[in-house]
């Protein structure tokens, strides 16, 4: 566990003195928010936070590489993540900078998302009537699909100062909890791919929101939803191959099945989120990927909430969510369902220091 703790405060701190070393080459290469209608902030704002995140995670794997335990953590699968990361970096980085359409950003992300097929990482089970195992094509097309649609709810949530970062960091300490804690409950290896993926994806969460918090300074930008989306994604997918599907039994079933469940669930407000704006621009005779100004950052501070206040709402509904489902793996019901109702009462508390939230 210290060795991992390390990791995310390395990669905290590389994230934090690069990122205004990024912020002045986005400015100077044209990568800036400009204003639009449907947007939040009030003056231009450099992009491409993303690539200061990939730079403090290249260099954080590179430190960490030598530690005994973190080391061990390296191997095909962390390779082909990176990879993929790098390739879902530059495709951020190019529409940061150019605003590529749609269908070109979808093809990136299933490139990128292929890549991690290559190297091995892909669903190979399914918890439907006990345990079925998946065809290799149909395990490949599930994977690509887990990983997009991951990618995108991260992007869908990204409109408001430093909300996809807070919802992200929330979400990978519960995954990065629930990795660990099932090595040690079923005697995995503590040194994998999950574990060093997701203490990295803390990290660069935790030391880029000083630049990212309102009022930010830097976007993250696609460059930096994306490679947040795809980190998540591929620590789950990873983490299913941990699993023995045979272990699967009544006594043992939350454990081993939460490793599918996990991701949907640490994501349950921007999977809505994504969910609902689809169904609304279809519904409305649009593209799925037109913008508007109806997400559910919009709807709460249009009932009357400020920027921050808005963000640690959706901050405690993610924690939720995400909090008690980890803890029901390991834990009694009744353990999960006081952290839930704790969480809960801390989110109304926070909604009612304002005006009523309406949604």
């Amino acid at each position: 566990m210290r060795e991992y703790l390390v990791t995310l405060l390395v990669s905290a701190s590389l994230c934090y003195l690069i990122t205004p070393y990024v912020r002045r080459q986005a400015i100077r290469f044209g990568a800036v928010a400009q204003i639009r209608g449907r947007d939040i902030h009030t003056t231009p704002t450099a992009r491409w936070g993303g690539v200061a995140m990939w730079m403090a995670m290249s260099l954080t794997f590179l430190i960490v590489n030598h530690l005994p335990l973190v080391g061990k953590s390296f191997g095909r699968e962390s390779q082909g993540i990176f990879l993929a990361a790098t390739v879902i970096v530059l495709l951020g980085m190019a529409d940061d900078r150019l605003q590529l359409d749609a269908l070109t950003k979808l093809a990136g992300q299933v490139f990128a998302a292929s890549i991690l097929l290559l190297y091995g990482i892909q669903l190979l089970w399914l918890p439907i009537n006990g345990v079925i195992t998946l065809p290799p094509s149909i395990g490949q097309l599930l994977t690509v699909l887990v990983v997009v649609v991951i990618i995108n709810a991260v992007n869908f949530i990204d409109g408001l100062d430093g909300l996809a970062a807070g919802i992200v960091a929330i979400s990978g300490i519960a995954f990065f909890a629930f990795a660990y804690l099932l090595a040690v409950e079923f005697g995995f290896s503590r040194a994998g791919a999950p574990s060093l993926i997701t203490a990295v994806l803390v990290g660069l969460c935790i030391g880029f929101l000083p630049h990212n918090a309102h009022p930010a300074r830097i976007f993250m930008g696609d460059s930096g939803s994306m490679l947040l989306g795809l980190l998540l994604a591929s620590a789950a997918i990873t983490l299913t191959g941990q699993v023995d599907p045979n272990a699967i039994s009544a006594e043992s079933a939350g454990p081993t099945l939460l490793p599918l469940l996990l991701p949907f669930a640490v994501l349950a407000i921007p999977l809505a989120d994504l969910l609902l704006a689809v169904a609304r621009r279809v519904r409305a005779g649009k593209s799925p990927f037109a913008p508007d100004k109806q997400h559910l950052h919009h709807r709460l501070l249009s009932a009357g909430n400020s920027q921050i206040k808005t963000a640690s709402i959706l901050y405690l509904w993610t924690a939720t969510i995400a909090f008690p489902v980890t803890v029901l793996a390991f834990a009694p019901w009744w353990v999960a369902l006081t952290t839930a109702a704790v969480l809960i009462a801390l989110t109304y508390a926070s909604s009612r220091l304002g005006k009523r939230v309406s949604l």
